[in-house]
């Protein structure tokens, strides 16, 4: 009897409603019995590994669904979504790089290197790992969630599929509407989840470690926000020609704060999708856009990436000319597009960009060791602006063509 007023309470409620009294309870109980937030941190432990479970399959099914089920004249907006993308993330690698160049770090590097990972050391290697990911056995892609090479193999299905029978179709159609509620079964349980994260990540002993890194956190986040809040909303608003605020912050509500949890954006996948289905945007666009951005629309890799190599340069002393400095914005943007193809992330790509200032391997990889230091902080703002862009942009895009059309002729 007593969880049936719960679950009343539950359909009434909002589930971002919802979410935030967990952020409040996690703090709560984080700060009021921090010995007991190992128990709570398996919510969050188990509604990860759900998400995770259920993104592979939820991609692969949803592409070759709306692909083998595509009406011939239809078009998609893949093209203006991956020219937003790219315009994102080198828009901000440059905020990274001012805000470096007007608020320099200095960092001790005597912490040795944590990870025993070989970082790439070039481009090509970054890009390399990219082509071969894409051309990946599709049962290794689905174990190991590469979620390139799921979506070339369902793009490459689904294509092949538009020739199946009418019944072939209707069940892949059946297919993608049987996983979507599943995932939307998932996505309630995200109130318990953020609990459990939440308490855990305020009750970790490590983060007593962040304050002496407090400035860098500082430009690192603070590059984030405005990205967020400032240059997303005028590439938006560029796009749509109307105010971007209200898509943005929803998008930011709806998507970056469980993202900023979860710290995944192969886990966040679902939660766009899902909010892109709300939004009402054309299927046969974001069912690609959506995971296709999850793995190589990487603004907050870049800025990542920008900040930890300048502020490497400015500890050694080096001075950073103007050329220098517009062509780590270039290779910054390029890395993180590829950072989905490097184990490590983007931490691991900063010796790449720190080779530009001739800073020895050493030296940049005591500042990948710091990266995972403050990871607890960076990590999460990287994962919440990448991720909530990918619908952010994705929206836009969507959006701009309905206004294209309702236009009078």
């Amino acid at each position: 009897m007593i969880f049936k007023p719960l679950l009343h309470w539950m359909q009434r409620t909002s589930l971002v409603t919802q979410i935030v009294m967990a952020l409040i309870a996690g703090i709560a109980f984080a700060f009021l019995w921090p010995s007991a937030t190992p128990g709570v941190a398996l919510l969050g432990t188990l509604f990860i590994s759900a998400l995770k479970a259920v993104a592979p399959v939820l991609v692969l099914i949803l592409v070759m669904a709306s692909i083998s089920n595509h009406r011939p004249g239809d078009s998609t907006l893949i093209r203006p979504v991956l020219f937003l993308y790219v315009i994102g993330t080198l828009a901000a690698a440059i905020v990274g790089v001012f805000a470096s160049m007007l608020f320099p770090s200095t960092l001790v590097l005597q912490t040795a290197a944590t990870t025993s990972i070989t970082p790439p050391g070039n481009v090509q290697e970054v890009l390399m790992a990219l082509v071969l990911s894409a051309v990946d056995n599709p049962v290794n892609a689905l174990l190991n969630a590469n979620y390139i090479g799921i979506l070339v193999w369902a793009v490459g299905m689904g294509v092949a599929l538009r020739h199946a029978g009418e019944g072939t179709r209707k069940l892949l159609g059946d297919l993608s509407n049987a996983i979507t509620v599943i995932i939307q079964g998932v996505i309630r349980c995200a109130p318990l989840g953020i609990f459990g994260l939440v308490a855990a990540t305020f009750a970790d002993a490590g983060t007593a470690a962040l304050l002496g890194y407090a400035h860098l956190l500082t430009v690192l986040v603070g590059c984030m926000l405005f990205v967020a809040l400032v240059v997303n909303p005028l590439i938006v608003f560029a796009k749509i020609r109307r105010n971007p605020y209200p898509l943005v912050l929803m998008c930011l509500r709806e998507s970056a704060v469980t993202a900023f949890f979860t710290r995944s954006s192969a886990a966040n996948i679902p939660i766009n999708l899902a909010l892109a289905r709300r939004l009402q945007l054309d299927e046969d666009t974001y069912s690609i856009a959506i995971p296709l951005g999850a793995t190589i629309n990487m603004a907050g890799a870049a800025i990542t990436i920008s900040v930890l190599s300048l502020a490497a340069a400015h500890t050694l002393g080096i001075v950073v000319d103007i050329p220098t400095a517009i062509l780590l914005c270039v290779v910054a943007s390029v890395c993180a597009c590829g950072a989905a193809g490097v184990a490590g992330g983007s931490l691991l790509l900063i010796p790449l960009a720190c080779s530009l200032f001739g800073i020895s391997s050493d030296v940049s990889m005591q500042v990948v060791a710091i990266g995972f230091i403050i990871g607890i902080v960076q990590d999460s703002a990287e994962t919440a602006l990448n991720s909530s862009t990918d619908i952010i942009f994705t929206a836009a895009a969507c959006q701009a063509e309905e206004r294209k059309n309702a236009a009078p002729i």
